[in-house]
């Protein structure tokens, strides 16, 4: 016969069997890390025709970012000016490794014009990044 399991045993084996419940029960997703608002804002000095890459997409590693950057990092050919900004909106759940956003004259520009290119990067609703050059300008978090 089996001796009796004394009382103050049984809250101690509760107590474990609970959290151990409350551990194995998380939400699925509740590892992933949340994810950022980014906000991207390109504009000039003087009207011109820009082209802005942008970091759209986090990509799941540096090795299948380095595969394909375009994938995770689009362009726009846009028109920008001192009241006329280029605005994007994202999330990245690392932005302070993937934010990212640069703007340029494009190829058949290069030797035209000197619009004062102007971007700002925001994460969260903070400023965490601002740039400004004559022909381009780059605004991002990343460390590499």
């Amino acid at each position: 016969m089996k001796a009796p399991v004394p009382h103050a045993a049984v809250p101690a084996a509760l107590i474990v069997l609970t959290c151990a419940a409350l551990l194995s029960s998380a939400p699925a997703g509740a590892d992933d890390p949340a994810a950022h608002r980014v906000h991207y804002t390109v504009s000039a000095t003087q009207t011109a025709q820009a082209l802005v890459y942008y970091r759209e997409v986090q990509p799941p590693n540096f090795g299948e970012y380095s595969h394909n950057p375009y994938l995770y990092s689009p362009s726009a050919d846009v028109t920008v000016g001192p009241n006329q900004p280029w605005i994007f909106d994202t999330t990245l759940a690392d932005p302070q490794d993937w934010a990212m956003v640069v703007v340029s004259l494009p190829g058949n520009h290069k030797e035209l014009a000197s619009p004062g290119f102007v971007c700002e990067l925001r994460v969260d609703d903070v400023v965490v990044a601002t740039d400004s050059g004559t022909k381009g300008a780059l605004c991002s978090t990343r460390t590499w």
